[in-house]
């Protein structure tokens, strides 16, 4: 067979060659300063992001430690409230003529006691943060209150509280039992007051 249609083999590599060059120049030679730029960038943008998450982990776990401690001891609390209504009720039970005639030292000093037991009940509550709800003359809020009936007053605006049937209480910054009210009805309409944030959570 004649060797006429083989291509010598140094004209091959020189095509080759030729044909690398014309790749490389038409590939933008790259900056190796402006290479390590970028990528120093780009570090320095995954290391900020990555302290951002660090501290923002940082503050949630300190919340939730701040609330654990806080709220740890709401469902304890909200049992000893019953335990609180029931002395408040023995000690409001007797009147204060049926108090005077008391001539019984031991009875006297068991309605003291009593009275006692009520007062350092309510002081732990309150060094734990149990405070009481003070709503009688506020405007009814359902997220504090309960309505329990209407009371027609028309001294004082609708809806505004004129009575307490069952003492309410907060804890932290969260409505721990509503109280239990009565509302004036028939008053004039309450004005419109622009609602503030008391900073209290109203959920119950």
């Amino acid at each position: 067979m004649s060797d006429e249609n083989q291509i010598p083999e140094d004209i091959e590599a020189e095509a080759a060659a030729s044909a690398e060059e014309a790749n490389a120049a038409a590939e933008p030679e790259l900056d190796p300063i402006e290479v390590l730029k970028a990528e120093n960038a780009d570090l320095k943008d995954r290391a900020l992001r990555t302290m951002a998450e660090m501290e923002n982990l940082r503050r949630r776990t300190e919340k939730e430690i701040k609330d654990a401690k806080t709220y740890a001891v709401s469902s304890f609390a909200r049992d000893m409230l019953t335990v609180c209504d029931n002395l408040g009720r023995a000690v409001d039970s007797l009147t204060d003529e049926a108090r005077a005639t008391v001539e019984d030292a031991g009875l006297k000093a068991f309605i003291e006691g009593v009275e006692m037991t009520e007062r350092d009940l309510l002081s732990q509550l309150d060094k734990n943060g149990v405070k009481k709800l003070f709503p009688e003359g506020e405007k009814f809020d359902p997220n504090f209150h309960q309505a329990m009936f209407e009371v027609p007053n028309t001294e004082v605006p609708n809806n505004t509280v004129v009575q307490v049937v069952q003492q309410g209480y907060s804890i932290g910054n969260r409505v721990l039992r509503p109280a239990m009210v009565g509302v004036a009805k028939g008053g004039p309409k309450p004005a419109p007051a622009a609602d503030a944030d008391d900073g209290v959570d109203k959920s119950v």
